[in-house]
């Protein structure tokens, strides 16, 4: 991918070369790496919870209060984020958000050993580093809106969360390696300086529409806006300014507030693997910790692995047999498929074994990743952040229940039935996905919404 362009025809008028660029599509590598940076700094706690825990002498229901901290304020702070994302435009709230979890996460690593109250200390560094990174998906998806036309958005987004897997997946390597030679403090540090490092760089490169972008060639300017959603070429000139939102309407929407429970869903399974796994393989399947950090990789290189492939093949199915197959019915067969991984890996025997198959599910899951994210852009247009905003807050919100529940039902139930409450909650959001409508199209509603107050006084005496 590149920013600079190729030369791809000749005017036959002239004789000039005519330069199409493609820009969108570097620009889409960088949020693959910002979402890679953002899943680095939250994982990396869970790797290295263990030597948290012994230096601070927390329980394990103690770290899920603590993994549970992210979360809450990661799932509070999704809507606002949208917003702001709306408001704003997605550079310079993306490059905000950044440099603030960069903060966060090495003060989490400056905590003193003898302080009194590391708990309290970690939840409330926690939160709000869940607070800053609430920004990067709906930001990403505003983004989308803009720069993406709609019958390539499944492989933009397939691609932006390829960085989930790929983050979370050098994540136990890196930790476990820099905790070996350094200590856990310094793993936190470094993320917090990669992180720091890569928001700068998005805001140097990257514009909040094409329009904005000198690198940007007419032809790509044209492909692009050929390929928009009518509710976002309408505000094609920049990020809308104003009652762009009509918080009424997007709630009030059967579709979102379906997706959103379907993403519910989505949420409270991932997580198990983003705060648990890793001490699952440790601690219950009795793995040293060289083997915990080769094994806790595998559902993350799934991921990134699925979720491209997810992107491309909702596209071709969309071009295909339309969006209602291509992204609606795409996620339902992959959630519940990620289901029956999920209930025949957490009953095998070996461990190892175990963990291949419970990486299957973790793939399977992904494969719908990019269906939740092109159908929140394609109903939401303009309102995209806001509308993706909430659809997420509902996946953290089930992010938030299962680092708490999760071994709250291993503790009195057993580890074999966590994971069967989560096939039990793939179940659901399969079914979700059957009553979403991808083709309805939020924009109508949306400026009918907005244009009422306007009706209303200009009737007034």
């Amino acid at each position: 991918m590149s920013g600079e362009g190729t030369y791809s025809s000749n005017s036959r008028s002239t004789g000039a070369i005519i330069k199409t660029s493609r820009v969108r599509w570097f620009l889409v590598f960088w949020l693959f790496v910002l979402s890679s940076v953002a899943f680095l700094d939250r994982v990396n706690i869970s790797v290295a919870s263990g030597s948290i825990a012994e230096t601070y002498s927390l329980s394990d229901v103690q770290l899920g209060a603590i993994f549970s901290a992210f979360l809450v304020g990661y799932a509070l702070s999704q809507t606002p984020g949208g917003w702001l994302a709306d408001r704003f435009g997605s550079r310079r709230v993306l490059t905000a958000g950044v440099l603030w979890w960069g903060v966060f996460t090495a003060l989490a690593a400056a905590i003193p050993s003898k302080i009194g109250h590391a708990l309290v200390a970690f939840v409330a560094i926690r939160f709000l580093l869940g607070v800053g990174e609430a920004i990067v998906y709906p930001a990403s998806n505003q983004f989308v809106a803009h720069w993406i036309p709609t019958q390539e958005r499944g492989i933009a987004n397939g691609w932006i969360f390829a960085g989930v897997g790929a983050g979370a997946g050098i994540t136990p390597p890196l930790i476990t390696y820099v905790m070996i030679h350094w200590g856990w403090r310094w793993s936190f540090w470094i993320c917090a300086i990669i992180g720091i490092i890569v928001g700068v760089v998005w805001y140097v490169i990257s514009r909040d529409t094409p329009e904005q972008h000198p690198r940007v060639s007419a032809t790509e300017r044209a492909h692009i806006a050929a390929g928009l959603t009518g509710s976002t070429t309408s505000s094609a000139a920049g990020p809308a300014h104003g009652a762009l939102t009509a918080w009424r309407t997007i709630v009030g929407s059967k579709n979102v507030r379906t997706l959103t429970l379907a993403y519910f869903c989505f949420g409270y399974v991932s997580w198990i693997f983003f705060t648990w796994f890793y001490r699952y393989l440790a601690k219950v399947r009795g793995l040293d910790l060289k083997s915990s950090a080769f094994y806790a990789t595998l559902p993350f290189i799934a991921m990134a692995a699925a979720s491209s492939l997810g992107g491309l093949a909702s596209d071709r199915l969309t071009r295909w047999r339309g969006k209602r197959l291509g992204r609606c019915g795409l996620a339902a067969v992959s959630m519940a498929l990620a289901g029956g991984f999920i209930a025949f890996g957490s009953t095998v025997a070996s461990a190892r074994l175990a963990s291949v198959v419970l990486a299957g599910g973790a793939g399977a899951l992904y494969l719908a990743q990019s269906s939740f994210w092109s159908v929140s852009a394609d109903i939401g247009g303009t309102s995209s952040g806001s509308v993706s905003g909430l659809m997420n807050t509902g996946a953290q919100t089930g992010g938030a229940i299962t680092a708490s529940l999760t071994p709250a039902i291993a503790v009195h139930y057993g580890w074999t039935a966590s994971f069967l409450v989560a096939v039990a909650v793939c179940v659901c959001g399969a079914v979700s996905w059957l009553f979403v409508d991808p083709r309805q199209d939020l924009a109508p509603a949306l400026r009918q919404n907005s244009d009422q107050p306007e009706n209303q006084t200009s009737a007034a005496p």
